[in-house]
């Protein structure tokens, strides 16, 4: 499979599955299994054991699952969910908005 179009950092709209319409910030990119963890989208609750040496208090927690990256789309500022395509310029491969022709610059934290 060719490289992934979605960086970290980049904002995402979930455009398949049951947070359908749901926008955020990708946390993490997982390559080889072609997901994304996307914050506040996925959630499911997980228990924690108490560990009393590391100071952490058992219950229930809520945690990010990973979502396949066919699911979700990128956001352009101005368009909204596109899809991405690929301009060189000088000797950089930038990513473009494919319905206004914007480059698509990933924010940093």
């Amino acid at each position: 499979m060719a490289g992934m179009n979605i960086h970290r950092n980049d904002l995402v709209e979930v455009i398949a599955g049951k947070d359908k319409g749901k926008r955020g910030r990708v946390l993490r990119v997982i390559t080889k299994d072609n997901r994304l963890l996307v914050e506040h989208v996925m959630v499911v609750k997980k228990t924690i054991k108490p560990n009393p040496q590391r100071n952490i208090k058992g219950g229930i927690a809520d945690q990010e699952n990973p979502i396949q990256v066919s699911n979700v789309m990128l956001v352009c500022n101005s368009c909204g969910p596109v899809r991405v395509g690929h301009q060189v310029e000088g000797d950089r491969k930038i990513r473009v908005c494919r319905k206004c022709g914007q480059a698509i610059v990933t924010k940093q934290k």
